[in-house]
């Protein structure tokens, strides 16, 4: 049952989940929210591991969160099932471009697209800051504003955003830098 369960919830995700790996986000916090395969914490410990590991992001969520639910072989359909729409899509796609390049309505189809794509990856990007950054426990139990931030993730963010912005190297050298920070500093 479960097996079913995982191909349909990542065939759906496939199909409606435009944009690339980062808008498969709200699919997934709707799976952990739902489902008890994983929950929003381990959601961010496989973002880190899914951009931190060679491949599409997306398909590297898709393996871990099918494996986590249910070993390797679900990890497997997982991610057969996430990319099976994108295959045939894209086979479609290819064909009918060629004939409908200029088409009004195509152009305009993609323009109306982009900014549901933004709106998938901004609310994923909140989701994911609010469980990196945000206590929310700790300040339900404590009432304090003091006990609302994780403190030392908050640092490590903007330092990170900062350097980003300031030098211009490979995204896997701040990945690196903050896995080796975290271990260091025991985030």
């Amino acid at each position: 049952m479960i097996y079913a369960e995982l191909a349909f919830e990542f065939l759906k995700m496939g199909l409606f989940s435009i944009g690339g790996g980062l808008a498969t986000l709200p699919f997934l916090y709707q799976i952990a929210d739902s489902r008890p395969w994983f929950t929003r914490e381990m959601l961010v410990d496989m973002i880190a591991i899914s951009e931190s590991t060679p491949g599409p992001i997306g398909l590297n969520m898709a393996t871990y969160a099918g494996f986590t639910a249910a070993g390797s072989l679900g990890g497997a359909l997982a991610s057969l099932a996430l990319i099976t729409p994108s295959f045939f899509i894209v086979l479609f796609v290819v064909k009918a471009l060629d004939k409908f390049r200029e088409n009004y309505l195509v152009k305009a189809a993609f323009y109306g697209i982009r900014p549901a794509v933004a709106a998938l990856i901004a609310s994923a990007a909140l989701g994911i800051l609010k469980i990196t950054l945000l206590d929310l426990p700790a300040f339900k139990a404590a009432e304090s504003a003091v006990d609302l931030f994780k403190y030392k993730q908050a640092l490590l963010f903007f330092a990170i955003v900062y350097l980003m912005n300031r030098y211009n190297k490979h995204p896997a050298f701040y990945i690196a830098g903050a896995a080796l920070v975290g271990a260091l500093f025991r985030f």
